[in-house]
C-alpha cells in the first residue's frame, strides 16, 4: 500500500493562514459565521467557557471575524494536519488529522467547526470518517463544504468544471492554470491534483451527518455551499 503524506494534500493550509485585508468585509464568510452565531449562543448560557473546536481552520479565519466572536467566552483549538503545537490565548493551536483525531476523547468540545476542509481529506471512506470524528468529538457542529450542484468550482474557479470526467479535468489542467491550481507538468500529476477536492451533494451531506440539519447558503438563488448544522 502507498503510504501518503497528507499533510501535502492540495487544499491543506497553514495553521495561521494568511490575513486577508478584505476577510472582515467578506459578506458571505460575515452571513455565514452568524449562522454560527446561532448556535454558540444558544450553547453560551451557563458556561465559563465554551470548548470550540475547528478542523482544518485558520488563525487568521477567526481574526477577520473576530469582532464578531469576542462578546463570547470562545476557548478555540485549531487542528491542522502537520502543525506545531503552540498556545496563544484564546487559541490553542495543535497539529491533527481531521479523519483520525485519537489525541482528544469523545465529547472533548462544546462545538465543532469546519469550514471548506471535509471535500479535501480523500474518497468517501475519509470523508467518512471526518464526519464520525466530528459528531464523537461535541454535541454540536458546523461543517461547511462548497456544493457539487453548483455550477462554479470554487478551488479552480471554472465554470461546470467539477462536472467533467477526472480525465478529461486533469487533461486540462496540464494546459493551464485554473484558479489556484496548476498548470501541472505531466498527466499523473495532475491527476494527483483533481483527486484532492471531491465535492459533496446535499444528499451526501445528509447522510454523513444524519442527526443535523442541512441549510444551503445561496447566490442567485443557487445553492453555493452545504452547512451541517446540529
Amino acid at each position: 500500500m502507498i503510504s501518503e503524506d497528507r499533510s501535502k494534500r492540495a487544499g491543506v493550509t497553514s495553521i495561521e493562514g494568511v490575513p486577508s485585508p478584505t476577510a472582515n468585509v467578506n459578506r458571505f464568510r460575515r452571513k455565514r459565521f452568524h449562522m454560527l452565531l446561532d448556535v454558540l449562543n444558544r450553547i453560551a448560557p451557563g458556561k465559563d467557557t465554551i470548548r470550540l473546536l475547528d478542523i482544518g481552520g485558520t488563525r487568521a479565519y477567526w481574526e477577520g471575524v473576530r469582532d464578531l466572536w469576542q462578546h463570547l467566552p470562545l476557548d478555540i483549538t485549531i487542528v491542522n494536519i502537520g502543525a506545531e503545537a503552540r498556545d496563544d490565548p484564546p487559541y490553542q493551536l495543535r497539529g491533527g488529522d481531521a479523519c483520525n483525531l485519537f489525541d482528544h476523547a469523545d465529547g472533548s468540545f462544546d462545538v465543532v467547526h469546519s469550514n471548506s476542509v471535509i471535500e479535501h481529506v480523500g474518497h468517501w471512506a475519509e470523508i467518512t470518517a471526518m464526519a464520525k470524528e466530528i459528531q464523537r468529538l461535541a454535541p454540536h457542529y458546523f461543517v461547511q463544504t462548497p456544493n457539487y450542484g453548483f455550477p462554479l468550482e470554487p478551488h479552480y474557479r471554472t465554470l461546470f468544471f467539477h462536472w467533467l470526467p477526472e480525465s478529461m479535468r486533469a487533461s486540462i489542467l496540464t494546459k493551464r492554470k485554473l484558479g489556484f491550481r496548476g498548470p501541472e507538468a505531466s498527466f499523473d500529476d495532475a491527476m494527483l491534483n483533481v483527486q484532492t477536492v471531491n465535492l459533496l451533494t446535499a444528499r451526501q451531506m445528509a447522510a454523513l451527518f444524519p442527526d443535523a440539519r442541512i441549510a444551503r447558503e445561496k447566490v442567485a438563488g443557487l445553492s453555493k455551499s452545504l452547512i451541517a448544522i446540529r
